[in-house]
């Protein structure tokens, strides 16, 4: 596996762009477990951070982000800008992740 440069930004400080291979994205659907919704209710009560609930998001991001460079890497880019991720409820209990760009080889 080739390592991909990933950016937020239009453009790579010190590298042009030579070829634009187009817009790459991963996405992934999330559920909650029971135990970590009910202790979300808790944590509603009382306040505080839902530790399940960060470790569900944290592992959809990077399996939505993983999915994003494999589309990448097999259009031969060197990187990807203006990287951004997107969410939405797909139904109750469960979110979609969403990590897209524009896949650039770089001269």
């Amino acid at each position: 596996m080739k390592k991909i440069l990933i950016t937020t930004t239009e453009n790579v400080p010190g590298h042009e762009v030579a070829h634009i291979s187009g817009m790459v994205k991963g996405n992934t659907v999330q559920t909650r477990h029971i135990g970590s919704h009910i202790l979300a209710g808790l944590m509603s009560i009382v306040g505080g951070e839902v530790k399940g609930y960060v470790k569900a998001i944290t592992t959809a991001r990077e399996e939505a982000t993983d999915r994003m460079i494999a589309e990448a890497e097999a259009l031969g880019a060197d990187a990807i800008v203006c990287m951004r991720y997107s969410t939405s409820q797909i139904m109750n209990g469960a979110a979609e992740i969403l990590a897209y760009g524009t896949a650039v080889k770089l001269k």
